[in-house]
């Protein structure tokens, strides 16, 4: 059992949504120590400032792409505590369009924080949590770890590749003997700002947001993305306590997985009834669902 009571954890993206209710769980539960860190600093004190008294913080700015940044940011929090026992590699961001409209920065932009964040975060901390003689590392993946979705070749590539990448750790570890354990985590859809994030940055970098854009988004917001984080976060961590390797997050992934598993030739036949479900509902909230969707779009992105 990977209890947590008195563990010293890690959350990366935990200044908002499953990274900010993983850390309040994370206390909840008794850990000694929970290092926040966050793409803003003043996010990461927010979730520190929610936590309150009882349990020891460390909170940082992080950029998870920037691989000196998180070599340096495991060596201070190591050095703080002295030692280190789980981390949640959680930061995400996401972004969509048609490949043949997707260019290479933003592709870059998708893989250095969605899978190189999870590759830096698990390499510079594994020295940690193998010194500690009970580590533990838990990568985010998503619903699209599992199965493609139009649009999203990106965000897919990075969450299969974030699958691929802590399963394969998994066998490295065993192989050596090492006191580690890994988990991969499958969210559905969970209500984080990750939509709304990703719109942000498509105005900040000067990208049109239509009123229909605006209006898909707050849809899936409301009929997609429902599950509260706080609930998600105990779904992971009674995951991590008992050792799965594998955690798949509300009814909706665990239905996908299995359709994707049992009809690996079909499943894109009954997903695309699924999504022109949608659709209808889509068309009598005046919202036009095959029209060009930019950057800015929500799609129902599973992490």
């Amino acid at each position: 059992m990977s209890e947590v009571r008195g563990k010293v954890c890690v959350v990366t993206g935990a200044g908002s949504g499953i990274g900010r209710a993983l850390a309040l769980e994370l206390a909840r539960r008794g850990a000694r120590a929970v290092a926040i860190s966050d793409i803003k600093l003043e996010t990461a004190e927010a979730t520190a400032e929610l936590i309150g008294a009882g349990t020891e913080i460390h909170t940082a700015a992080l950029d998870v792409s920037d691989r000196e940044a998180f070599a340096a940011y495991a060596s201070e929090v190591a050095g703080t505590f002295g030692q280190v026992h789980q981390i949640y590699n959680n930061a995400g961001v996401a972004d969509n369009d048609p490949v043949t409209e997707f260019d290479y920065d933003r592709y870059e932009r998708i893989l250095n924080v969605n899978l190189w964040g999870v590759i830096y975060g698990t390499k510079e901390f594994l020295p940690h949590l193998i010194a500690s003689g009970d580590g533990h590392v838990i990568n985010v993946s998503s619903l699209n770890g599992i199965m493609a979705q139009q649009g999203l070749s990106a965000y897919c590539a990075s969450k299969f590749a974030v699958r691929g990448f802590t399963e394969s750790v998994a066998f490295d570890l065993k192989g050596e003997g090492l006191p580690v354990r890994t988990t991969v985590v499958h969210p559905g859809g969970i209500k984080t700002s990750i939509a709304d994030s990703a719109m942000e940055w498509a105005r900040s970098a000067g990208l049109p947001v239509t009123p229909e854009q605006e209006a898909r988004k707050a849809f899936y917001n409301e009929k997609l993305l429902k599950m509260d984080p706080a609930r998600a976060a105990r779904i992971v961590i009674d995951g991590v306590e008992s050792n799965n390797p594998r955690v798949l997050v509300g009814n909706d992934a665990k239905m996908l997985d299995a359709l994707v598993r049992l009809m690996p030739r079909r499943w894109p036949m009954a997903f695309g009834l699924l999504e022109r479900r949608f659709e209808k509902e889509l068309e009598a909230r005046g919202i036009q669902p095959k029209s060009k969707q930019p950057v800015a779009e929500s799609r129902p992105v599973h992490h």
